[in-house]
């Protein structure tokens, strides 16, 4: 069953024209016509999502991201085309919206509840579930307009998530919280889903994208411009984003090398050996490089130096296997690969940087490739056999590893 049919929705905006140079100009001008711009914010989307489905909706600022949520909200009008939202809707979009200012915490928990249609005591039923998630006990009867924007959207959140709607709208305002908040958030999520409501989810997180949904679309300049599964589309988003491919091919001309070696191409590669630019955390991933000895007689060493999205450098791996560190090569083609092994990378994007040394006789770098390829890294919900374990929420850190434990001992009870 489709819970939400989006068939050529448009949306557009009329911007006025530009103001004259002077006041002068402006008072002359005052009353005459001023062509105004169109604006498209979305134009002709279309889309279905099933009932029970969560569906990323990614893109850059200014995208059309949450127009097209308002407009699902019923907050604004479509100027064209349709949008068929099957059962109640709650909605997560700017901090504050469907809350009045004026009335206490506990009094916007019925409001929200009968503006969507449930009677007093099925909204009482969840009233004490909902206060208690949103740690707000303490200014339950408070005006929200005293509350702090944490506060604010603890309750907001805790509402649209509690409340008994068939399909839940959040837009990024869950970066508005703090870390444990947001990780309670992705749990509540995660149950929403597995009661078999349906979630439109729109972040900025990619990772959390991943983690979340099951499948996602792209929205650029007002069109969708990607659709597929969540893993797809974020890693086609990133490309686009960071410019930089998976397997990646270089010419005579502008290869990196020395007069000893030249570099011919990197990929990153899946256990089968096919160039892969997306892996879950517990799949293994291959680094491989096709290069070209020059002349006889040096030791080459391969080289990866593999960095985050943040810049920062995680590690270096050379190949120092006794033969290989100590043979001399002779010219021909080479092509080394090395395993990163499952369960070791945390969630996120990774570039690569690939270089060619030798140590012996004397240390020299033949070339260093910098950002020649990337990949990442996904971890989602439904992933079994990784170091998450049961934990729903974001785990820190740039590594991941499944390491063994053992405990000893035993807390004995007293009688």
């Amino acid at each position: 069953m489709k819970a939400i049919e989006v068939e050529n929705l448009s949306k557009l905006y009329y911007l006025s024209g530009k103001m004259s140079g002077s006041v002068r100009e402006a008072i002359s001008s005052f009353g005459k016509h001023r062509e105004k711009q169109e604006l498209w914010a979305l134009k002709d989307i279309t889309f279905t999502v099933n009932q029970g489905e969560t569906l990323g909706i990614v893109g850059k600022n200014g995208a059309g991201k949450s127009t097209l949520l308002k407009i699902l909200s019923r907050i604004t009008k479509p100027t064209s085309g349709s949008a068929t939202l099957r059962g109640r809707v709650g909605s997560l979009l700017e901090v504050g919206t469907g809350f009045h200012s004026e009335l206490s915490g506990r009094e916007n928990i019925f409001l929200n509840g009968a503006i969507l249609g449930m009677k007093r005591a099925e909204i009482a039923a969840k009233f004490d579930e909902i206060v208690a998630f949103a740690e707000v006990e303490n200014f339950i009867d408070t005006p929200v307009k005293h509350y702090s924007s944490g506060m604010f959207m603890r309750l907001a959140f805790a509402v649209a998530a509690h409340l008994e709607t068939e399909i839940l709208i959040v837009d990024e305002v869950l970066a508005v919280g703090d870390v444990s908040f947001q990780k309670k958030c992705f749990g509540k999520i995660q149950d929403i889903r597995e009661q078999g409501r349906t979630v439109l989810f729109v972040s900025h997180d990619m990772t959390a994208i991943t983690r979340i949904c099951s499948r996602a679309i792209t929205i650029n300049q007002g069109k969708i411009v990607d659709e597929g599964s969540a893993v797809e589309v974020v890693r086609n988003y990133l490309n686009a984003t960071w410019r930089i491919e998976a397997i990646k091919n270089f010419d005579e001309e502008n290869a990196p090398s020395s007069k000893s070696v030249l570099l011919k191409q990197i990929r990153v590669v899946s256990d089968s050996h096919k160039t892969c630019g997306s892996f879950e955390v517990h799949e293994k991933i291959g680094l491989e490089a096709t290069y070209q000895v020059l002349q006889d007689g040096e030791i080459l060493l391969p080289n990866f130096q593999v960095y985050n999205q943040d810049r920062v450098h995680l590690f270096t791996v050379q190949d120092v296997s006794a033969d290989w560190k100590r043979r001399k090569k002779t010219v021909g083609e080479y092509k080394s690969i090395v395993w990163i092994p499952a369960n070791f990378m945390a969630e996120g994007t990774f570039f690569l940087n690939f270089a060619i040394v030798t140590y012996l006789p004397e240390m020299r770098v033949h070339f260093n490739a910098v950002d020649t390829v990337s990949f990442d890294v996904v971890d989602k919900m439904t992933s079994e056999n990784t170091a998450r374990g049961d934990y729903i929420g974001r785990m820190e850190g740039v590594i991941r590893p499944i390491l063994d434990w053992e405990t000893e001992g035993q807390v004995k009870s007293k009688k």
